[in-house]
């Protein structure tokens, strides 16, 4: 430790503003439920994860921390997280996978023709696969590509801000407890973040929860996810 470097001793347990450093880490790590599995899978880098804490640890106690102490405060955090909450595990272990390939999507401008054009387009497409997603600015379409160019063709005279055709939609289907169970989208989206796959566009409708990846890596993505499933029901000691 070089000279000048604050030390934080039993006998000198909080700090300027009355925190103390384990305090303010356990703070940080409950709000952070990716932090908290990596704590609990034993992969995390605690070195790494400290230097991340550090500038928050110090806000809150208001004063300078040193790593090491952040360090300790994570080692004795690392044993009192489940991989994810037990009642996560359970939605999780109960949810189902399936891909739909072959899958297009267009971003168009929100004006009220756009909107009309939509409504009237799934009264018309009941029966086909069209998931539809609405910000303030934009409305994104999610549907077969064999319905490309019929869509395009009701959207005419809208301003297209994105569109193409290689994609695959992955529908994660969940039991109702998803509605009011927190951390069960994060696991998803963690799961294929870790594997390197992009999701272009997510929506979630109900108990499905739909993600859409490039065709290239449905593959990679069915198997993240299916593998994440299986984990769950392995600690629920159902596989």
């Amino acid at each position: 430790m070089a000279i000048g470097d604050p030390i934080l001793t039993r006998r000198d347990p909080k700090l300027v503003n009355g925190v103390s450093i384990a305090g303010a880490v356990r703070d940080e790590v409950s709000h952070d439920l990716s932090v908290q599995d990596a704590l609990a899978r034993d992969y995390v880098n605690l070195s790494a994860l400290a230097s991340m804490l550090v500038p928050k640890i110090g806000e809150r106690t208001g004063t300078k921390v040193n790593r090491e102490s952040v360090i300790t405060a994570l080692k004795r955090l690392r044993g009192t997280y489940d991989p994810v909450a037990q009642k996560t595990g359970r939605v999780i272990a109960d949810s189902v996978v399936n891909v739909r390939t072959h899958v297009s999507k267009v971003s168009v401008e929100k004006t009220r023709k756009a909107l009309q054009a939509v409504g009237s387009m799934l009264s018309s497409h009941q029966e086909d696969f069209i998931q539809v997603s609405e910000s303030l600015s934009a409305i994104t379409l999610i549907f077969d590509q064999r319905l490309h160019k019929r869509i395009r063709k009701e959207l005419y005279g809208a301003e297209i801000l994105e569109e193409g055709d290689d994609y695959a939609a992955i529908t994660v289907q969940s039991p109702s407890e998803i509605i009011t169970t927190p951390g069960c989208l994060i696991s998803f989206y963690n799961q294929l973040s870790r594997r390197h796959v992009n999701i272009e566009d997510t929506v979630s409708c109900h108990t499905d929860t739909i993600i859409v990846v490039r065709m290239r890596d449905a593959g990679k993505a069915f198997e993240a996810l299916t593998e994440l499933i299986n984990e769950e029901r392995r600690q629920l000691g159902e596989e």
